[in-house]
């Protein structure tokens, strides 16, 4: 993982991978930013942090998962992947469980991250 610099994109994902389009929009917008060649970090908190398990089936109406999209992030450099430590706890979650490495961050950690970042985009 690398940390941020202030020229960085932090963008924040609070949706689960199915209900809503937030999630695909959010890591949609990380993809284009990176493209562009924009350092970005994402943080996944609340119900954001089930978009990185493993083995995600399709949806409710046939929505498909994140997990391909997840998978891509590598190729656009997309490395510093944060995850809210007490979203995984509420969830009955541990780092084990999800698809790609992460570091926990607790609340107070979070809080600075904004800051820490140019721009702050959130789904």
């Amino acid at each position: 993982m690398t940390e941020p610099t202030p020229s960085d994109l932090l963008v924040i994902l609070r949706h689960g991978p199915h209900g809503t389009n937030w999630l695909r929009e959010g890591l949609d917008a990380a993809l284009v930013a990176a493209a562009f060649g924009r350092r970005v970090s994402l943080l996944f908190m609340g119900e954001g942090v089930t978009a990185l398990l493993r083995g995600q089936q399709a949806g409710p109406l046939d929505q498909k998962g994140t997990s391909a999209t997840l998978e891509m992030l590598e190729m656009y450099d997309i490395e510093t992947l944060l995850v809210e430590e007490a979203a995984l706890e509420r969830f009955g979650l541990t780092e084990a469980d999800l698809m790609l490495p992460v570091r926990l961050l607790s609340a107070e950690a979070i809080s600075s991250q904004p800051g820490a970042h140019r721009l702050v985009l959130t789904f």
